[in-house]
């Protein structure tokens, strides 16, 4: 293995997060990154999909996330998440925190001609709600 040589002190690399057997990006896929910023108890974007995987961090604040078939939980910055896009519910990417702004980056492999993401009908929703984990709400 070849070493690097840095002209000062090298830098710090520190793994975040890995995703072991990630799902491939559609054929042609277009790679965005994007910058969300979410007001204080911001909602986040409603129910929706991605036509292909999308892997992001969370810069400031925290976040509720929640992908169809696991449950929600909160992601802290300074940590990772990822949801291999298709056909699986994006329920969740709310700001958890109700006196502060909260953000996060995410990379996604998008189809060609593909929206960055597609709301999911209501519809759709009553229709999957069995592939949804419980919430703790819900007991």
């Amino acid at each position: 293995m070849h070493e690097l040589e840095y002209a000062g002190a090298p830098p710090k690399i520190e793994v975040v997060a890995t995703v072991p057997g990630a799902p491939p990006a559609p054929q042609g896929a277009e790679a965005m990154t994007i910058l969300i910023t979410l007001p204080p108890g911001s909602p986040g974007a409603p129910p929706h999909r991605h036509s292909g995987p999308a892997y992001g961090y969370v810069v400031k604040g925290e976040i509720m996330f929640e992908l169809e078939g696991e449950p929600e939980r909160v992601v802290k910055a300074g940590e990772a998440f990822w949801e291999p896009g298709g056909d699986v519910i994006h329920y969740q990417d709310g700001n958890n925190l109700a006196d502060a702004e909260s953000a996060f980056v995410v990379t996604m492999f998008c189809a060609p001609g593909a929206p960055m993401l597609t709301p999911v009908s209501a519809e759709e929703l009553e229709a999957r709600k069995d592939r949804r984990a419980p919430r703790p709400s819900q007991g």
